[in-house]
This record gives C-alpha cells, sequence and structure tokens, in this order.
C-alpha cells in the first residue's frame, strides 16, 4: 500500500458478518450479527450525499459512503459496516485494489421515518 492511502486511513470503522441460527422450537430462524474486523478506513461521502423517496408513505433517507481500506481477506457484500454507530450495508463490492493492496466498498445508511398520509 502507498504511503498516501495509508495516510488516508482516519476512521475506525467494525465489520460485522451474519450468523443464522434455527430455533429448535419454534423452528424459526435468528439473526444475530458478529465482528469479523475492527479496522481503519478512508470514508468518503459520495455526492450527492442525501437522496430521500417516498414509498408507501415512508421517508427513505439513502447516505451513500466509498469505504477504502487495506485487503482483507473474506470480506463479502453480505457483511455490514458500523461507522460511530450508524449501521450501513454493502451495496457493491468489495472491489480490490492493485495486487490485494487495498478494498473499496460502496456502502449506504438506511432510515426511514414515517411520513404524515
Amino acid at each position: 500500500m502507498s504511503l498516501d492511502l495509508a495516510s488516508r486511513l482516519d476512521t475506525r470503522i467494525r465489520i460485522e458478518r451474519k450468523l443464522v441460527a434455527h430455533d429448535p422450537q419454534y423452528g424459526t430462524e435468528t439473526v444475530t450479527w458478529t465482528e469479523f474486523a475492527c479496522v481503519w478506513a478512508e470514508v468518503k461521502d459520495i455526492l450527492p450525499s442525501r437522496a430521500e423517496r417516498l414509498a408507501d408513505n415512508i421517508q427513505i433517507g439513502r447516505r451513500p459512503v466509498r469505504i477504502r481500506i487495506r485487503y482483507l481477506a473474506g470480506l463479502s457484500a453480505d457483511m455490514r459496516i458500523i461507522i460511530t454507530n450508524r449501521t450501513h450495508q454493502i451495496i457493491s463490492g468489495p472491489a480490490t485494489l492493485g495486487r490485494r493492496k487495498a478494498m473499496e466498498i460502496l456502502a449506504e445508511e438506511l432510515s426511514s421515518e414515517g411520513a404524515a398520509p
């Protein structure tokens, strides 16, 4: 990794993976999230930084971000990322940059708020 990219890794993020277990009594799935890695990252908002849409009277705000980290084996698109207590879902990537020097991920924080009918 170049010194330039390493100096831009200024935000600590937590990457979590989903664990699905089956409840033996009811036969339903139980989803829990467990920490996969805690790494330094470069986090940048993608312009326009906020987009909103109205779906079934629910106001949905999207906040996309581009995240760059050092190469991390095992990272996949079904994981989620926590940035300062905000949960983001991975929407694209992870893409490997260089010869396994770094990775780039596109993620977005989803928030919903009920709109008055």
